[in-house]
């Protein structure tokens, strides 16, 4: 029983943070300040990615891939893929 326990808790700490996306048109993106908005007014702090696609631009589709941060919304960007 003592062994099914401690299975059971071990595969429940291994479990990753959760990994979401949302797909958006930017509307605005300041490379200096690593800030960019989407369309639907929400508003993205870069400052956790280490690679922006240099030819970001306003206009541009955009997938982000982060992860959720439970109720506090996002905790860190992945990555940030523009979409033809």
């Amino acid at each position: 029983m003592r062994s099914l326990l401690i299975a059971a808790l071990v595969s429940v700490s291994a479990v990753p943070a959760l990994a979401d996306s949302t797909t958006g048109k930017v509307v605005a993106f300041d490379r200096k300040a690593n800030v960019l908005v989407l369309e639907d007014k929400t508003i993205w702090s870069l400052e956790t990615l280490t690679t922006v696609p240099e030819d970001l631009k306003s206009g541009d589709m955009v997938e982000i891939r982060y992860n959720s941060n439970a109720d506090n919304g996002w905790g860190r960007i992945n990555a940030i893929e523009i979409k033809g």
